[in-house]
């Protein structure tokens, strides 16, 4: 009697397939020999971007001045639908725009980012993750 399973076929040709990517693995398998283990699984913790923070803070002016957005965006001279854009966090605005916008709130570009900044902030410390130990209170824009 043969070593084979009944009904199963080998020919010459066959070879070892590795995937590229690790499968899924399932309850209690174990890494196959050889295999380097990844890093340990961090929840996966999404943080805000850039354009969302900037755009939440216009907002946020805006309506505490009780102002339309028709207003701000002749005032800022950009069109109406950009800034509502902008607002949303659909669009990465340039620094000129964020100027424009911020000023016609009242605000400098500094003050814009120094509050988006502190939203930042709020928000990496209220998901338990710390922020940068650099002097500036981690601020650091760079070109």
């Amino acid at each position: 009697m043969s070593n084979q399973a009944p009904n199963k076929q080998t020919t010459p040709n066959e070879g070892l397939v590795i995937p590229l990517r690790p499968q899924p693995s399932s309850g209690g398998a174990r890494p196959a020999a050889g295999a380097r283990p990844g890093p340990p699984a961090r929840p996966a913790v999404k943080e805000p971007l850039w354009r969302d923070l900037v755009g939440e803070v216009l907002r946020r002016e805006r309506l505490a001045q009780e102002r339309t957005l028709k207003d701000v965006a002749d005032a800022a001279r950009i069109s109406m639908p950009y800034l509502s854009e902008v607002e949303r966090g659909r669009k990465e605005a340039s620094s000129e725009v964020l100027a424009a916008a911020a000023q016609a709130l009242g605000l400098g570009l500094g003050d814009l980012l120094t509050r988006a900044h502190s939203d930042l902030t709020r928000h990496t410390h209220a998901r338990g993750r710390a922020t940068s130990a650099a002097p500036h209170n981690g601020l650091c824009l760079a070109a």
